[in-house]
């Protein structure tokens, strides 16, 4: 099944940019991660509290979201430091 991208973000993001709500379905969580992934840059390092004051920009539950990135590969972590490691990249 294929799904709209444009369609699945309107959805699931307020007009503001806050995540309403994590979708259960993992193509379309894996859509929201993407967007929400383009928010770091490639090739940084950053630091625990950085990527939190990020992600709360987002969503309250901003350790939940950083889970789901690192758990589906878009951020990776090492010694309370992150860095982008998928998600789309524009050229």
């Amino acid at each position: 099944m294929e799904i709209d991208d444009r369609d699945v973000l309107r959805r699931f993001f307020s007009p503001e940019g806050r995540l309403l709500t994590m979708p259960t379905r993992h193509l379309k969580r894996r859509v929201v991660l993407d967007h929400v992934a383009q928010r770091f840059e490639l090739g940084r390092v950053y630091p625990e509290r950085e990527v939190d004051a990020i992600l709360k920009e987002i969503h309250d539950d901003h350790a939940a979201l950083r889970r789901y990135l690192v758990d589906d590969g878009f951020l990776t972590r090492r010694d309370n430091h992150y860095w982008r490691s998928g998600g789309t990249v524009e050229i």
